[in-house]
C-alpha cells in the first residue's frame, strides 16, 4: 500500500509524470492518424518532462515511492508511444532490423510480466543502466525523426537497452521485495553479503 503525504502527491515531478500519462491518448491518436509532426512534437515534450521529473525529484529531494511508481507507469506509456510511432512512421527504414527490434521489446516486457506475477506491481527500479539506456533510446528516437536512420546508433541503443532489460530481469527474479530506485545488480548483490 502506498502512503501519500499531500506534498508528495502534488509535487512537480509527480505532476510531470501525470502529464505524460494524461497525454498518452492524444499522442497515440496523432500517431494512428498519421500526423507525424504533431506526434513528434508531443512525444518530444513527453521526453523532456521525463528528464525533468527525475532531475527535479533528485535535486530537491522529492523522491517518493508513489512518484517512482507513477514515473515507471508513465515510462511504459512512452515506450508504447515511441514503438507505435516508429512502426507507423519509420517501418520501412527499420524493416531490415525487425528481428532485433522484436527482441528488444520482448526483453523490455519480460521484467514487467515477472514483477506483476511476483509482486502484483510493475517495477520502478530506475537502475543506472536503465537511465543510460533511456537516454540512448531518447536520442536515437530524436535522431531517427530529425535526421533519419543510423545503423551504428541503432545497434548501440539496442545492445545497451537489452543489457539493461536483462539486468532488470535478474533483479526482479532475485529480490524478495520490490523496491523503487535501486541502483543496479552490483549494489543489490553487495547489500546481500
Amino acid at each position: 500500500m502506498i502512503k501519500l503525504k499531500d506534498k508528495s502527491l502534488y509535487s512537480i515531478p509527480n505532476l510531470l509524470s501525470a502529464y505524460r500519462i494524461l497525454t498518452f491518448p492524444a499522442v497515440l491518436y496523432f500517431a494512428f492518424t498519421g500526423k507525424e509532426q504533431i506526434y513528434f512534437i508531443l512525444l518530444l515534450i513527453d521526453l523532456i518532462t521525463d528528464i525533468l521529473d527525475g532531475f527535479i525529484a533528485r535535486k530537491f529531494n522529492l523522491q517518493t515511492e508513489f512518484g517512482a511508481r507513477l514515473d515507471a507507469f508513465a515510462d511504459i506509456g512512452m515506450y508504447i508511444l515511441a514503438f507505435s510511432g516508429v512502426v507507423i512512421f519509420k517501418a520501412k527504414e527499420l524493416e531490415p532490423y525487425l528481428f532485433s527490434l522484436v527482441i528488444f521489446f520482448t526483453v523490455f516486457v519480460i521484467p514487467k510480466i515477472i514483477s506483476w506475477i511476483k509482486f502484483r506491481r510493475f517495477p520502478s527500479l530506475h537502475l543506472f543502466s536503465s537511465k543510460i539506456g533511456g537516454y540512448l533510446q531518447g536520442f536515437f528516437f530524436l535522431y531517427l525523426f530529425i535526421f533519419g536512420f543510423s545503423p551504428v546508433f541503432y545497434y548501440v541503443m539496442i545492445i545497451c537497452g537489452i543489457l539493461s532489460f536483462m539486468e532488470q530481469i535478474i533483479i526482479v527474479l532475485i529480490v524478495s521485495d520490490m523496491k523503487s530506485n535501486m541502483k543496479g545488480l552490483y549494489w543489490i548483490l553487495n547489500d546481500n553479503k
